[in-house]
């Protein structure tokens, strides 16, 4: 099947290099351009891409206010945004997680591991850069304590497996150490998503943390 992605960065060389990589594929197509947040929530809306590949800095409407109209837009329900950040960009991952991106890529990620990280996001789950991800856990570490989120509603079980995806497991790795079906563990994935109102895994992570239920190692 074929993920339908559209590009969102104000330079046109950024965009043009990334629709050449994306196209050299046959399981990706890029469908549209945008300079600016602004063009990109508008696109979407016609387009209903599958990705977005959005940049942070953008005139007239930023990347995380573009992520936020997204994935609040009911037509867009099933567009997943990864966000494109660099090194000192890094203050804006808490905040784009939050408003429903579903993963970060670094600018200088190797090709062949941004096609990769295209296709994860049109497939449902959750990527976080290596780096992006050892920076958002010390964001956790210097908040004494975490702002309670509720996990009332969910069972002894969801709340098992809720633990090992903010650690970070996929579906097949839950499965095996919990010695359990992957069409079981997606199941509970899907419920934990209903009721704790997440758009994808990224926003488990946030809650799981939030909770309290995971504490990064200090």
């Amino acid at each position: 099947m074929t993920a339908r992605v559209l590009v969102a960065d104000d330079q046109a060389l950024v965009r043009g290099s990334f629709r050449v990589l994306l196209e050299t594929t046959s399981d990706l197509v890029v469908v549209g351009e945008a300079a600016n947040g602004r063009e990109a929530v508008e696109l979407v809306a016609t387009l209903r891409p599958d990705v977005v590949l959005m940049d942070v800095r953008m005139p007239e409407l930023d990347g995380i206010e573009a992520t936020r109209l997204i994935t609040a837009m009911p037509a867009a329900a099933d567009t997943k945004v990864l966000i494109l950040t660099t090194y000192d960009l890094d203050e804006y991952v808490y905040a784009a997680l939050r408003v429903g991106a579903s993963g970060f890529v670094l600018k200088d990620t190797p090709p062949a591991d941004l096609v990769a990280a295209v296709r994860v996001v049109a497939a449902g789950e959750a990527l976080l850069a290596p780096t992006v991800t050892r920076r958002l856990i010390r964001a956790f570490v210097s908040v004494p304590e975490p702002v309670p989120a509720a996990l009332d509603g969910i069972t002894a079980r969801e709340r098992e497996i809720l633990l090992l995806v903010a650690r970070g497991l996929s579906n097949a790795e839950i499965a095996e150490r919990l010695h359990v079906g992957v069409t079981t563990t997606k199941t509970h994935v899907s419920r934990l998503l209903m009721k704790l109102g997440a758009r994808d895994r990224a926003q488990l992570v946030i809650a799981a943390y939030e909770s309290g239920l995971v504490r990064p190692a200090r």
